[in-house]
């Protein structure tokens, strides 16, 4: 009991001290988004440069499917990075981990490319319509894998709502479900292959890869915080933490998040590669120049728990 407690005394010491780049060594794992791939990638790189002991290695997967990788599956990693906030607070916060702190934002938009069907005649008023034409393929994510997924269904219900469109949602979800895949960035092989011929996807993402897309109005594409009261007006059934359970997302401003996993393997540089993250000059610049406005500082409801390092990266409720 005595050296379990001098152990768990020594990761809090890591845990709230800063780290110099001789200090951060080894493997940090991070299970992150795949929408958060490309910054991700650049960042790692960055993050190494300035450590040259640290190798930063990376699991892309839905965001959802990435928490219970730790909280069902027992698997350790160092870093966890969700396309929504809300993952960690439901999934991981208390029995995994203890804090969250918010980083980025980002917008829902339609890609698609010159050789989709209707390519030169879709824009806001009408792409409700062509969507569901018989002939035209349109490609989702799983809801209860991937936030864009539910977050495709939060637009959805926005949309009939706006346009006046009665059932609208249920047309989408009945149409093209064959065309569902666990993660939003699964979908670009299929875009690219002219199987189907639009996706619903992260407006950073149709940029990163070059793709044609629709800006949706801002009632509907889940951007704006000053709409945050509208965007609650409509809500989706995900499955929940146990098995056969089931919880409510409702709408709202997107928001990503980050936090370091009770279980995790090499904390003293998993807290160096976060402030990295966070850091404006840094990690947070790289979003922007992918796409991704930082949100840094935001108020966090875990605030209490933060380590001391991270701390100017989030403000208390």
């Amino acid at each position: 009991m005595k050296t379990a407690c001098l152990l768990f005394s020594g990761l809090l010491v890591m845990l709230h001290s800063p780290a110099t780049a001789s200090e951060v060594q080894g493997e940090i794992v991070i299970f992150h988004a795949g929408s958060l791939a490309v910054p991700l990638q650049e960042i790692a790189r960055a993050f190494e440069s300035e450590h040259p002991g640290a190798r930063v290695r990376r699991e892309a997967a839905g965001s959802r499917h990435s928490a219970r990788k730790i909280s069902d599956l027992g698997r350790a990693c160092d870093v966890m990075a969700s396309a929504d906030y809300a993952v960690i607070d439901t999934l991981l916060i208390p029995v995994h981990a203890a804090w969250n702190i918010k980083f980025a934002a980002n917008e829902m938009v339609i890609a698609f490319t010159d050789k989709s069907r209707y390519a030169n005649e879709i824009n806001q008023d009408n792409w409700h319509g062509i969507i569901l034409r018989p002939e035209v393929a349109c490609g989702r994510s799983d809801p209860n894998a991937d936030p864009c997924g539910y977050r495709t269904i939060l637009t959805a219900k926005l949309a009939e709502k706006k346009y006046g469109v009665h059932g609208f949602t249920e047309n989408l979800l009945a149409k093209d479900w064959r065309f569902m895949r666990p993660k939003e960035t699964d979908l670009l092989a299929l875009l690219a292959t002219e199987t189907i011929d639009y996706i619903f996807i992260y407006r950073s993402v149709a940029m990163q890869h070059g793709l044609r897309f629709l800006t949706l109005p801002d009632e509907i594409n889940l951007k704006r915080d000053d709409l945050a009261e509208h965007y609650a007006s409509v809500a989706v059934e995900i499955s929940g933490a146990e098995p056969g359970n089931t919880i409510t997302r409702v709408g709202e401003p997107m928001i990503y998040s980050v936090t370091i996993p009770h279980n995790a393997p090499n904390p003293n540089a998993a807290l160096a590669f976060v402030a990295f993250l966070l850091d404006a000059d840094k990690g947070i610049a790289i979003m922007e120049k992918n796409g991704q406005p930082g949100v840094v500082p935001s108020v966090s409801t875990t605030y209490h728990a933060i380590p001391k390092p991270l701390k100017p990266y989030a403000t208390a409720p």
